[in-house]
């Protein structure tokens, strides 16, 4: 027994003795940071400090209006998904700015007559049976500790103010907190820019009809009240940009270090917008582009159902929107960790485009200098690998039956080569204006050699030298796309590269995959059907190019079958989307 206690005894003490080691030579070896840049905390405001922002807002657009002047500035209408159900809500631009409010029916009213300057804020009632199905609506007393407005009248009251308006009545509250002459000679509201302004045509619409139905005043559009203010950002609005560039980074780092183990697109669009939702981001700020090999070509490609290859690149260009604010931030890498000879070519062209304009952003400048040094870059670039004849050479389009010269290189840089950032993707503001600080700009200059790039042009004289001379060339890079896109801050002393954590040197991203891609645990889906092309569970199934036999009654265990069909190789690119209404960029 005593020896049996002896021996447990020496056992237990080794094993005190050699867990202490463990212990010691683990507390004491160095721990290497992680490669992902986890995303900081995001930034806190106090309620005092938020109202104050806000009413140097609505201070500076007081100053910018007319006396005898009424702006009204309605919320966003809900935008139908399909039927009964709405996309998530999100409040018009330029009302949130002045109030941060982001309750549906709410409409700021802002009245100047002289010294009397009025902020009314319409506001929907608390309903307990709509509060029961879709949650918590403002108090008043809500409504004044997030936006700082004080006066208050219920919206079951606007239709009544909005008649008086344009009756040229006075209105009174039914509370008596309001009481309105009809002295108004400007109307001011958010307008579309002009009659083939489709997208103001849809976001405005309400303003619009409103404008229609009112005689007797000089209606004024309130955008470029907006537009120069939006433009130049605060301490407050850098800080929440900052947060949403933050969040895009993390997710751009955690797309970059899953994709050795994806096979498709989506799998790793999913990678970047899960950790836009783990970081409490709003909602992206525009829809994930996400294209590997050929897709990388399409400038807004949005599908994500193509395949990811190992010797391919992947171009992702995604943004999180954080408190109605976006980051916009593109990354082009090899899905094998290492760019070929050709890749790395095309990709170096499109650094140094990115390196020259940089160098034009400070405050004084103008946004043209920085386009223009990045459009020389790339010209030059284009010409020394022969993907053109020359820097300022041109090819022929025919246009009414004529010839006309278009050059070369915008047959691989089509777009714009940058666009200001903030609640929009493509914020507002004058691109004219000299630039100063709190502007943020982008700089996104890129090549896609599309395959079929060469096919469409006219067949001419020019034209056929022209392809006799670039064709050999274009074989070696065809199918490559790059953009590389940071969001820049211009600054007191120049300007700030607000994306500078995410690598971008062809050095700095093959050694970022390879380290990044141990740490990260990622499960991912065998590779055995095409996503893109669903069959029906049904062994006995034969059929032929009749889409009839795909029903519902045939078929109980079939897979969702996409809309459409979209093909790999040469045509992936094209998934019956239509990216013509505007260049990216612009």
């Amino acid at each position: 027994m005593k020896s049996k206690f002896l021996v447990l005894t020496v056992i237990f003490g080794l094993l005190q003795f050699g867990f202490g080691l463990n212990i010691k030579a683990e507390t004491s070896a160095k721990i290497e940071p992680k490669t992902i840049r986890v995303t900081p905390p995001a930034p806190k405001f106090t309620d005092v400090e938020r109202q104050a922002e806000l009413a140097r807002r609505r201070a500076k657009v007081f100053e910018a209006m007319k006396e005898k002047s009424v702006m009204i500035l309605f919320s966003s209408e809900p935008k139908i998904y399909a039927g009964d159900v709405d996309f998530m809500y999100r409040q018009e631009n330029n009302l949130y700015y002045l109030t941060n409010l982001k309750q549906n029916n709410a409409t700021l009213v802002l009245v100047k007559d002289g010294a009397n300057k009025q902020e009314i804020l319409f506001l929907p009632k608390r309903n307990p049976q709509f509060e029961t199905w879709n949650g918590k609506m403002y108090s008043r007393e809500d409504a004044t500790k997030i936006s700082g407005v004080k006066t208050m009248v219920d919206s079951s009251e606007l239709n009544d103010f909005l008649q008086s308006i344009k009756n040229k009545t006075a209105f009174v509250s039914k509370d008596n907190a309001v009481s309105n002459s009809a002295t108004f000679e400007t109307l001011y509201l958010l307008m579309p820019k002009m009659a083939i302004d489709r997208d103001g045509m849809r976001e405005f619409r309400k303003e619009d009809e409103f404008s229609k139905s009112v005689s007797g005043y000089k209606i004024e559009n309130a955008q470029p009240i907006f537009a120069p203010l939006r433009l130049v950002k605060s301490p407050l609005e850098i800080k929440l940009l900052q947060h949403a560039i933050d969040i895009t980074t993390e997710a751009q780092m955690r797309s970059m270090a899953m994709i050795s183990k994806a096979n498709w697109e989506y799998e790793v669009q999913a990678e970047v917008e899960y950790t836009f939702r783990r970081r409490n981001a709003d909602y992206w700020g525009y829809p994930s582009i996400v294209g590997c090999g050929p897709n990388a070509t399409t400038l807004h490609y949005v599908e994500s159902q193509g395949e990811v290859k190992k010797g391919d690149l992947m171009l992702m260009d995604v943004g999180a929107e954080y408190d109605h604010y976006t980051a916009d931030v593109t990354r082009t890498y090899p899905a094998n960790g290492k760019f070929t000879k050709e890749q790395a070519e095309i990709y170096q062209i499109v650094y140094d485009a990115q390196e020259a304009a940089a160098k034009e952003l400070k405050p004084g400048a103008t946004f043209q200098k920085a386009s223009q040094a990045a459009v020389e870059t790339i010209k030059q670039g284009l010409a020394k690998l022969g993907l053109i004849t020359a820097p300022n050479a041109t090819y022929e389009i025919v246009f009414k039956g004529k010839p006309i010269n278009m050059p070369q290189y915008q047959l691989w840089f089509m777009h714009g080569w940058g666009h200001w950032l903030g609640m929009n993707v493509h914020d507002v503001g004058d691109y004219a204006t000299p630039l100063q600080p709190g502007m943020i700009t982008t700089n996104e200059p890129g090549i896609y050699i599309r395959e079929d790039a060469l096919g469409f042009l006219p067949d001419t004289p020019a034209n056929k030298e022209f392809l006799a001379k670039v064709r050999p060339v274009f074989e070696k890079y065809k199918n490559i796309g790059v953009r590389i896109e940071d969001d820049m801050l211009i600054t007191e002393k120049g300007v700030e590269w607000m994306t500078k954590n995410l690598p971008r040197t062809i050095a700095d991203i093959e050694a970022f995959m390879a380290k990044a891609s141990k740490e990260m645990q990622y499960s991912f889906l065998q590779r055995k059907t095409n996503p893109a092309m669903a069959i029906p569970e049904n062994d006995n199934l034969i059929f032929g190019n009749d889409l009839k036999s795909f029903t519902a009654n045939d078929f109980t265990g079939g897979k969702t079958i996409r809309r459409g069909w979209i093909y790999s190789e040469k045509n992936a690119a094209y998934s019956g989307l239509k990216h013509a209404k505007h260049s990216h960029g612009e």
